[in-house]
C-alpha cells in the first residue's frame, strides 16, 4: 500500500480558547482532555497543525509540544511524521486515562461521591449475586474473615474493606462498573480511612458487609442491592458524624 492509499485521520473543527500565562502546558492538556471526554474530539480525528493550535491557544510552540508529548505518553494522542497528531484510534486504551484525569483535575464533593457509590455499588452487588462464580464468592468470604481478624488495625482493615468492594465489582462481570467503582474509591480513600477510626465503625462495617455477602451467596440480586445501599448510607452517616466532630 502506498502512502497516498493510506486512510488519513479525519480533520475536525478544533475548539479552543486563549489560555492564561500560568501553567500553559497543563492548561492545554486539560482543554484537550475535556474535549475528548465531552465527545467533541473522537478517536482517530486529527488535531489542527501546531501553528493553528498555537494561535488558538495563544501559546508558544514549546508549551504546546510539551502538552502534546504528555498526552502522547499517556496514550491519548498519536503523533506520526507527515500525518500530524490525532486522537488515539483505540478508544478503549485511553478511556480510563480520560476518566482518571477528570477525577484528578476536578474537585468533587465527598458527599456527592459517596452518594454516587450507593447507585453504582448497589448495581455491582446485584450483578454479583446473579453472575459471580463460586470462586468469586469464596474470595469474598476470605476477605471478610480477614476484616474480622483486623478489627484492631484500622489501616489494614481499610485495605481489605477496599478489596471486598472491588471484589464485588469485579465479580459483577461489568468492566465499566468495575472501572467506575475503582476511580471513585480512589477519590474517597482519605475520607473512608477517617471514618474507619471512629468508635464502633469497624464492627458495624463487618455486620453490614456480612449482610451483603449473605444476599450474594443466596443469589438474591435485590437483597444484595438493598444490603449494599444500607451499608453505604450508614457509611455516609458515619462520615457526616466525623465531619461534625472535626468542626
Amino acid at each position: 500500500m502506498t502512502i497516498s492509499q493510506k486512510t488519513k485521520p479525519e480533520k475536525i473543527a478544533f475548539k479552543a480558547r486563549p489560555i492564561q500565562k500560568n501553567s500553559i502546558s497543563d492548561d492545554i492538556v486539560q482543554q484537550i482532555m475535556r474535549q475528548i471526554s465531552s465527545g467533541n474530539l473522537k478517536a482517530g480525528q486529527r488535531l489542527p497543525s501546531e501553528r493553528d493550535l498555537c494561535k488558538q491557544f495563544n501559546a508558544g510552540r514549546s508549551s504546546l509540544r510539551e502538552a502534546l508529548r504528555c498526552l502522547s505518553i499517556m496514550g491519548v494522542l498519536t503523533s506520526r511524521v507527515g500525518e500530524g497528531t490525532s486522537v488515539a484510534k483505540d478508544g478503549g486504551k485511553f478511556l480510563e486515562t480520560v476518566m482518571e484525569w477528570r477525577f484528578i483535575t476536578e474537585k468533587y464533593d465527598i458527599r456527592n461521591l459517596m452518594e454516587l457509590r450507593i447507585a453504582l455499588e448497589g448495581l455491582t452487588a446485584a450483578c454479583c449475586a446473579e453472575r459471580a462464580a463460586d470462586a468469586d464468592i469464596e474470595g469474598l468470604e476470605r476477605l471478610l474473615a480477614r476484616m474480622e481478624e483486623l478489627l484492631d488495625d484500622p489501616r489494614r482493615f481499610g485495605l481489605f474493606d477496599l478489596n471486598f468492594h472491588l471484589g464485588i465489582a469485579r465479580a459483577s462481570n461489568n468492566q465499566v462498573l468495575f472501572d467506575l467503582v475503582s476511580l471513585i474509591r480512589g477519590q474517597l480513600a482519605r475520607a473512608l480511612s477517617a471514618v474507619l477510626v471512629l468508635p464502633d465503625a469497624r464492627p458495624r462495617s463487618i455486620e453490614e458487609h456480612a449482610a451483603i455477602l449473605t444476599a450474594i451467596k443466596k443469589r438474591n440480586p435485590e437483597a444484595a442491592r438493598k444490603a449494599m445501599q444500607r451499608h453505604l448510607e450508614a457509611a455516609i452517616k458515619r462520615y457526616n458524624g466525623a465531619q461534625t466532630n472535626v468542626e
